[in-house]
C-alpha cells in the first residue's frame, strides 16, 4: 500500500514508518510540521530509504493537504498528527484544538474530496485511519473495568477532549459522507525516540542527572503500558485488515502505579549505571497534583487482538529495561533536546 501518515516525525508516527518500509512492504508519505515533539533522527534508516518521502507541511493546511493527496494518490490514511502533551493542553489548550479538532478536520475534508475521484478497486479499498488515545473514555476507579470499544466518552482533560471531538468528526464524516473510517484508540506508549518531557524519559535521564523525580500527589495514578513497536504492529494491522466503521482498543494489559513505574525506573538504572550518591529513589518528591487528574486508565485489548490476530509481544519490564538501554545508549540525542527545548523551562510531573 501506499499510505499518506500524518505525524511521521513523532514517536508513535515513526515506529509506524519504520516498520511500513522495513518489514510491511509498504509506501509511505509522510506528513509532518516538524513541531517540537518531531525528530528526522528517529526514522532511523527510514529516512532516506527510496519508499519513503517527508512532506514538511501543517495538516491545518487545507491547500497543501489537498496537494499532498493529488500528487501522491495515496491507499489509505494513517493519521497521527495529534498534540498529546496534558500538561501543556493545560497551560495553553488553543494549540490542542488547532491541530487535533481543525487539524483532522482539514484532513478529513482533503481525503473527502480525493475520494470522490475514486472509483473500482481503489475506491473499495481506500481507508482513513485515524490514530486516538484512550483518555477520551474519562478515568476509571481501581474497581471499574477495562475500557473497551463500547465505553461512553468521557473527556477530562483540554487534551482529551480535543481527541475526542476528533474521534467525533472523523465518525461523521464516515456516516455523512461515506468515507470509509477505522478509529483505533491506545493507552500510554513508551520506547525508544520518545521526547524527553513523558513520564518514562523523563524520570530515567532526571534520575542520570541526579535531579528531582517529581510525581504528582501520592503517585498512585493507574496508567497501561504498550511497547512503542508493539503499537506499530498493531496499527499497520488495522489499516490493512479493519473494517470501515469499526474500533478497535490496543493495549497491552500492563497496568502499574506511577509510583511503581518511577521506582522501576530506579531499580533497573542503579543496576545499569549505579550512582556513588546511592540508590536514586532518594531523589522521588511528591509534587502537588495537576487539575483534573484522572485517576486510572487500563484497556481491554480483546476485541482488537481476536479481530487483527495480534497480540503485543513485550512485557513491561522487558521492554522498560530495554528502553532504558536505549537511553543510556543515546545521551547526545535527548542533551540536545532538553538544552535546545528547556532552557530557562519548567519540566514537570507527568502521567
Amino acid at each position: 500500500m501506499k499510505i499518506l501518515l500524518t505525524g511521521g516525525c513523532g514517536f508513535i508516527g515513526s515506529a509506524v514508518v519504520r516498520r511500513a518500509v522495513r518489514q510491511a512492504g509498504h509506501e509511505i508519505v509522510n506528513i509532518d510540521k516538524m513541531t517540537y515533539a518531531a525528530s528526522e533522527d528517529a526514522l532511523e534508516d527510514a529516512l532516506t530509504h527510496p519508499a519513503h518521502r517527508l512532506i514538511k507541511a501543517d495538516i491545518c493546511d487545507l491547500a497543501a493537504m489537498r496537494a499532498a493527496f493529488a500528487s501522491h494518490q495515496p491507499d489509505a490514511v494513517m493519521h497521527l498528527a495529534a498534540e498529546s502533551h496534558v500538561d501543556r493542553s493545560i497551560d495553553g489548550p488553543g494549540a490542542f484544538v488547532q491541530t487535533n479538532v481543525t487539524g483532522t478536520f482539514i484532513m478529513l475534508e482533503a481525503a473527502r474530496e480525493y475520494f470522490a475521484t475514486l472509483s473500482g478497486e481503489r475506491r473499495e479499498r481506500f481507508r482513513f485511519h485515524h490514530i486516538s488515545t484512550d483518555e477520551v473514555f474519562g478515568a476509571l476507579e481501581d474497581h471499574d473495568p477495562p475500557f473497551n470499544e463500547h465505553t461512553p466518552y468521557d473527556p477530562r482533560s483540554p487534551y482529551s477532549a480535543s481527541k475526542a471531538a476528533s474521534d467525533h468528526l472523523a465518525r461523521a464524516w464516515m456516516h455523512t459522507y461515506g468515507l470509509p473510517v477505522i478509529v483505533s484508540n491506545t493507552t500510554n506508549n513508551y520506547g525508544k525516540w520518545q521526547f524527553p518531557e513523558k513520564l518514562i524519559p523523563l524520570m530515567l535521564i532526571n534520575a542520570l542527572e541526579e535531579k528531582p523525580l517529581p510525581v504528582y500527589g501520592a503517585g498512585l495514578n493507574t496508567r497501561d503500558w504498550l511497547f512503542v513497536d508493539d503499537h506499530a504492529e498493531a496499527l499497520l494491522k488495522v489499516v490493512t485488515q479493519g473494517a470501515p466503521g469499526q474500533t478497535y482498543c490496543i493495549g497491552a494489559r500492563q497496568p502499574r502505579k506511577n509510583i511503581d513505574v518511577v521506582k522501576a525506573i530506579c531499580a533497573i538504572l542503579d543496576e545499569l549505571q549505579p550512582s556513588p550518591n546511592g540508590a536514586r529513589e532518594r531523589l522521588i518528591t511528591y509534587v502537588t497534583d495537576r487539575p483534573g487528574h484522572d485517576h486510572r486508565y487500563e484497556i481491554d485489548p480483546s476485541g482488537a487482538e481476536a479481530a487483527l490476530d495480534w497480540t503485543a509481544s513485550h512485557d513491561f519490564e522487558r521492554g522498560l529495561r530495554a528502553t532504558i538501554g536505549w537511553y543510556l545508549d543515546h545521551a547526545a540525542w535527548w542533551r540536545g533536546i532538553r538544552a535546545r527545548t528547556y532552557a530557562g523551562q519548567r519540566l514537570g510531573a507527568v502521567a
